[in-house]
């Protein structure tokens, strides 16, 4: 137990003494220790639980064209982020897109890109499903961070940020 102890006597002279005897004071530290120990390690805990955390990317092999990323057209959903939080998607390549229009809900991109890699793990028999992601100019970076976040809960292995096409463009604005 930690604690301070403080003693004096008293001084006799001839037997008699003229100051009545001090009893030790006591002082025990014990709650101090103990609430010492909690702040420590609440503030070891916050600012474990407040360091940021990195997302791992994936980007298109721009570096050597003769191992280009190759995507199968059936396994390609593109995603076109755009103003006022508005989503239009197509599936397959960008000649024969069939742009739709959805939101962020759970009923709307998370029901798409999960029909999607199902219908691609029913063709291909493997999960190969690639998502490509466009975000526009008007778009805003809270929206990426939702579309990546719907690719992370949906357990989609690739998915690809690349820049708007000219036909995006004139789709989407």
């Amino acid at each position: 137990m930690a604690d301070i102890s403080t003693t004096t006597q008293a001084k006799s002279h001839a037997g008699f003494s003229k100051k009545r005897p001090k009893h030790s004071t006591r002082v025990d530290l014990t709650p101090m220790v103990d609430l010492g120990f909690l702040l420590i390690t609440f503030f070891v805990f916050t600012t474990t639980m407040s360091e940021a955390k990195a997302m791992k990317m994936m980007m298109p092999n721009d570096k050597d064209s003769t191992t280009s990323d190759l995507i199968c057209e059936t396994c390609a959903l593109t995603v076109v982020l755009g103003k006022n939080n508005s989503i239009w998607y197509y599936e397959g390549m960008e000649g024969n897109a069939d742009y739709k229009q959805t939101d962020y809900t759970a009923a709307g991109l998370r029901k798409i890109i999960m029909d999607k890699k199902r219908s691609v793990k029913e063709i291909m028999h493997a999960d190969k499903m690639v998502l490509i992601i466009k975000p526009a100019a008007t778009s805003t970076f809270k929206n990426l961070v939702n579309t990546i976040d719907e690719s992370t809960i949906n357990m989609v292995q690739r998915y690809y940020l690349d820049e708007l096409s000219a036909a995006d463009k004139l789709y989407v604005q």
